[in-house]
């Protein structure tokens, strides 16, 4: 038996998923910069730019700089909150969800990616309040 959270959550991937599949059939993906080339799995997108440097140099010796290690942290809250059976276990993991956001939010230095927390934290409190 499946909880409201994770019916909203399963919901909200389906519309997703639609509105991706509608907008491949219309081509609209299909002069995207570096289209037919290998993604780059060395993505430092979360750490400022003049920290790059540094941060690689850290990785190369086996250590992972904060923003890294907060956003696997945040795609592992995700998961574990589409599984999540109680609103307390719920809430629980939305905190930890919403700090890590906010903290990492804070130190990025694009605007358009703070929006995307904002509208993330907007979607998490009306699938709280269910």
């Amino acid at each position: 038996m499946q909880s409201r959270g994770q019916e909203a959550v399963q919901a909200f991937d389906a519309i997703a998923e639609r509105r991706i599949r509608e907008a491949q059939e219309r081509g609209e993906f299909n002069d995207l910069p570096g289209t037919g080339l290998p993604l780059p799995l060395d993505d430092d997108s979360l750490v400022p730019e003049d920290l790059r440097v540094a941060y690689r140099l850290l990785k190369n010796a086996g250590f992972v700089p904060p923003e890294l290690a907060a956003h696997g942290e945040i795609r592992e809250l995700e998961q574990l909150l589409q599984a999540a059976e109680t609103n307390d276990e719920r809430r629980r993991l939305l905190s930890r969800l919403n700090f890590l956001l906010t903290r990492t939010a804070a130190g990025r230095r694009r605007a358009h990616l703070e929006v995307d927390a904002d509208y993330f934290e907007q979607i998490v409190d009306r699938l709280s309040h269910r």
